[in-house]
């Protein structure tokens, strides 16, 4: 199995207008638009339980539940966001616009997963979970900013388009 081949240049645009029209009209992304903070909100109360957890020695039941809970956000997210893909630009995943956000993507659920499968298999000791979960974090918190970053993207580019005349 390859890799599906890096993004072609599309001439600075992360949407044709075709695809901006698709994106804004999708159910998709209101909920990608509900998601993705909600995610984040998961991720803050989870990291500060890990933290107290790594310091203190204390809540390891609750900051694991808390982890596991991130871990289905991420997952229903992924899942989500391809089918959102699949309307805006008409694949899964790797669109051209998105590509190495869904490249980084991967790397974000394998540590993830990798966290279900230690804890399931015991194959790590408590704090060796947590530090796999800060981790994973620090991956979700990259692939995050990404994510925003193509955001404020397409919002400018949107302001450039709309000041083009017709």
């Amino acid at each position: 199995m390859s890799l599906p081949a890096p993004p072609k240049a599309n001439q600075g645009l992360l949407y044709t207008p075709e695809q901006r029209a698709r994106r804004d009209s999708s159910i998709w992304t209101l909920v990608q638009g509900i998601l993705a903070p909600a995610q984040f909100l998961v991720f803050l109360v989870s990291l500060g339980l890990v933290l107290r957890y790594l310091s203190t020695g204390e809540g390891y039941a609750l900051a694991t539940w808390s982890i596991l809970i991130k871990t289905g956000f991420l997952y229903l997210i992924m899942v989500t966001g391809a089918i959102w893909e699949k309307v805006v630009f008409g694949q899964y995943l790797f669109a051209d616009s998105f590509f190495w956000e869904d490249v980084f993507s991967f790397a974000v659920i394998a540590l993830h997963t990798a966290y279900i499968w230690a804890l399931f298999t015991a194959s790590l000791p408590p704090q060796g979970l947590m530090l796999l979960t800060l981790a994973a974090y620090a991956a979700y918190a990259i692939n995050a900013t990404q994510f925003l970053l193509k955001l404020r993207a397409a919002r400018l580019q949107s302001a450039v388009l709309s000041e083009v005349p017709a």
